[in-house]
């Protein structure tokens, strides 16, 4: 089952938040549906650890579903729906700033009850985990890095994105056309990708005249700018929680960096993972889970 749980982040935007799980028991946080409740008592079974999933850029918190499900059976895992992304608001403006970002999974963190957290975040949505573990160490138990550079990416890499959305043959006619084009025809894809198909399938919404993106193109550019002419290696650096940085071997995040990462990480590990793009936690499922695991058993005994 999935159970959406509202939040209000930075600004007043309404956020949703998913748990792939089965309902916490009474008097756990958010049990009637909105952020709240109230903590353990004396007497009462220690909640399970927090842990809150961030989805990437025009990602949203479904993608988690599958390790949100095996997650749920020692934490209380919650992914979020990003501002702008899936279930939650899509304001319009200049609102979609690195600190709304992290101000958000704050205030997730706070009104749903799940800190001292772990931070399970993939490509921005990681960047926006290490900024707040950084930022608010009290509220961050453990973190994975999944697939983010700490690299300034540049000028040139927004203008292909700009020219990669215009790219897209919107609106697709069938859910079928969409698997197909982000999986085969999208000329960013170097060979035949099933997963990526149906990554971006689970992004569109059925509309007058087809399939479209359930977000702005225009919103995620701005999303992404706020970031990509930045490093954020400095932020690293103040991480002071366990820390996996996890890579896919065909991903975006290249081993030398991912090392350097580690290095960088007052309490760095690495984990790579066979057989995957960027989107490692939805290309292998099973290897995901059989590469950070090991990591979150032993947050569990520290």
């Amino acid at each position: 089952m999935a159970r959406r749980i509202d939040v209000t982040g930075a600004g007043g935007v309404r956020l949703a938040a998913w748990e792939f799980a089965d309902p916490p028991k009474s008097g756990e946080a958010g049990e009637t549906g909105e952020a709240g409740g109230d903590q353990a008592r004396a007497g009462e079974p220690e909640r399970a650890p927090g842990v809150l999933l961030l989805h990437g850029l025009m990602g949203r918190a479904s993608h988690w579903a599958s390790a949100a499900r095996w997650l749920g059976e020692r934490h209380r895992a919650v992914a979020l729906d990003q501002r702008g992304h899936g279930q939650s608001d899509r304001p319009p403006g200049d609102i979609y700033t690195r600190e709304a970002y992290v101000e958000d999974a704050e205030a997730a963190i706070e009104q749903l009850g799940l800190g001292p957290v772990v931070l399970i975040g993939h490509a921005m949505g990681a960047l926006t985990a290490w900024q707040l573990a950084a930022k608010r160490p009290d509220l961050v138990r453990a973190l994975v890095i999944c697939d983010m550079r700490a690299s300034a990416l540049g000028g040139a890499s927004q203008r292909e994105w700009e020219d990669w959305f215009k790219a897209w043959p919107v609106p697709f006619a069938t859910l079928a056309d969409v698997r197909k084009w982000f999986g085969e025809d999208d000329p960013w894809v170097e060979r035949p990708t099933p997963s990526r198909g149906e990554f971006y399938a689970e992004v569109m919404q059925e509309s007058a005249d087809g399939w479209r993106p359930v977000f702005e193109p225009e919103q995620m550019l701005k999303s992404r700018e706020t970031w990509v002419f930045d490093a954020h290696w400095e932020e690293l650096t103040q991480v002071q929680c366990p820390a996996l940085v996890v890579r896919g071997l065909d991903g975006e995040l290249g081993r030398a960096e991912a090392q350097e990462m580690v290095r960088v990480l007052p309490r760095g590990e690495y984990a790579e993972v066979a057989d995957a793009g960027h989107i490692v936690h939805y290309d292998q499922p099973d290897a995901w889970r059989a590469a950070i695991e090991p990591f979150l058993d032993g947050v569990l005994t520290r």
